[in-house]
């Protein structure tokens, strides 16, 4: 016993003089290690495991309008119509598929077009929103976009695709306090996420940049021309789009097919692209598109509604 007290004073002695750089030194790298080892489990984990709740959902539950009710539903990949998945490849990230979550052809335009234009535009992957949206806060900082850009590498070499779609259509805000398709499909248009058509699923899709002011159950002018935008590209993408990228899909005949579908999205105009190809020529997304229940009041606004500067997702 007295041995084992000798040496406890002895380490402590040792504590005491070591110098203060190597002390901070090691907690530097203690703490790293740390990093690594919980956020490297905290994805591997949410491979298997559905996130059970993220902070943005946490503050929007706090912070829902009077009368509004907070809505969540999970639903597995196989439940949600292929329409939803599409329309959010054609509407948010056409390179789902053949990108390892960044899309560096949509940066490096979106650099250009921020050096030129007040109007700054972002360049963000699904890959990337997931990352944002389940690991990390809503904030514009460089702090926070290092940590999406290291979130965004793990996902996508821990998940497979259809497990970063299945979480993304999972927890992505779709309306004041309403998160994930099913919530969407059931509020909007009184159905599940598996039974969604196409003109459905891009509506949805088209709110979602602004998911807050649109409702795609009662839409106005702007969302009813990005439906059809949409729609349009879920039409050139085609429904095998997904099966293009198995392992048993020939690479010459989806390298082909991929070919063709690119020559056939860069012949539309800038307006029509996902938003990760929008140009600087492109409508503007309204300011507010929830339409009032009031047939007069409908009217009225239908009359006065007025597009303003665009909102692309980070």
């Amino acid at each position: 016993m007295k041995s084992l007290f000798r040496k406890q004073k002895e380490n402590s002695a040792l504590a005491v003089k070591r110098p203060l750089w190597r002390r901070v030194w090691q907690f530097m790298w203690k703490s790293t290690l740390w990093f690594f080892i919980i956020t490297l489990s905290w994805v591997i984990a949410y491979k298997w495991i559905n996130p059970p709740t993220t902070y943005l959902h946490l503050k929007e539950s706090c912070n829902c309008p009077k009368g509004t009710e907070f809505r969540k539903e999970w639903v597995d990949a196989d439940q949600i119509s292929l329409n939803m998945k599409l329309a959010v490849v054609a509407s948010e990230d056409n390179n789902f598929m053949k990108h390892d979550g960044f899309d560096w052809g949509a940066i490096e335009k979106a650099r250009k077009h921020n050096e030129k234009s007040k109007r700054q535009r972002g360049a963000s992957t699904i890959s990337q929103q997931v990352a944002k949206n389940v690991f990390l806060w809503p904030a514009r900082s460089w702090i926070r976009k290092g940590f999406e850009v290291y979130f965004t590498f793990l996902t996508e070499l821990f998940w497979s695709k259809e497990r970063i779609m299945e979480v993304y259509l999972n927890v992505i805000e779709m309306g004041p306090c309403k998160f994930g398709v099913e919530a969407a499909a059931h509020d909007y248009f009184h159905k599940s996420a598996s039974r969604l058509t196409r003109d459905e699923a891009a509506l949805i899709a088209g709110a979602l940049p602004n998911p807050k002011k649109m409702n795609p159950g009662k839409p106005g002018n702007y969302l009813v021309r990005r439906k059809g935008q949409i729609t349009r590209l879920m039409r050139m993408i085609g429904d095998g789009y997904f099966e293009r990228y198995n392992k048993e899909w020939p690479e010459e005949k989806r390298v082909k097919e991929e070919e063709d579908i690119r020559k056939k999205i860069d012949e539309l105009p800038p307006s029509e692209k996902s938003s990760n190809e929008i140009e600087e020529e492109s409508e503007e997304i309204p300011v507010e598109e929830v339409i009032p229940e009031d047939p007069e009041a409908e009217a009225t606004q239908e009359a006065q509604e007025v597009p303003t500067e665009e909102v692309v997702p980070n």
